[in-house]
């Protein structure tokens, strides 16, 4: 029997709606001061940095740390040294992405990632699980302008 694609689109939905919800409940009971985008990434922006925002095709180096929503530590540059990435080039997280565009050198900024953000349904076979929401801390130590 064939599942209509209609009904994979409705159990997505529902999954986002579920997440969300887990996400603006826990901003709620931390009493976090944040904002959400359209596409469902919620951030605070601690300090704005200065300069420009950053744009699609620099190359931006961050200290950070990634975690679960329950605090379990996931990754950080401490262990594994600062993340560099040619912003616009894809390899980092897609809600990574977005709020990188929102920032300017020396920023610093927390980002809550639901899973379609992040790294979804299969996690990242390391310390990531499947469906995690993702609390990311970072901090904008260069940027190399091209």
């Amino acid at each position: 029997m064939e599942i209509p694609l209609e009904t994979y689109i409705n159990i997505n939905r529902k999954l986002v709606e579920r997440e969300q919800e887990t996400i603006e409940k826990f901003v709620v009971e931390n009493q976090l001061d944040m904002k959400s985008t359209g596409t469902g990434l919620w951030y605070r922006i601690d300090d704005p940095g200065t300069g420009e925002l950053i744009r699609k095709g620099e190359v931006v180096s961050l200290e950070y740390t990634i975690k679960l929503l329950d605090g379990t530590l996931c990754y950080d540059s401490e262990e594994l040294g600062p993340k560099e990435f040619l912003v616009g080039r894809g390899g980092v997280e897609a809600g990574l992405e977005e709020g990188i565009l929102m920032l300017k050198e020396g920023a610093r900024a927390s980002f809550i990632m639901p899973p379609h953000l992040a790294h979804g349904l299969i996690g990242d076979d390391g310390k990531i699980p499947s469906r995690a929401i993702l609390l990311y801390n970072v901090e904008v130590v260069d940027v190399k302008h091209q």
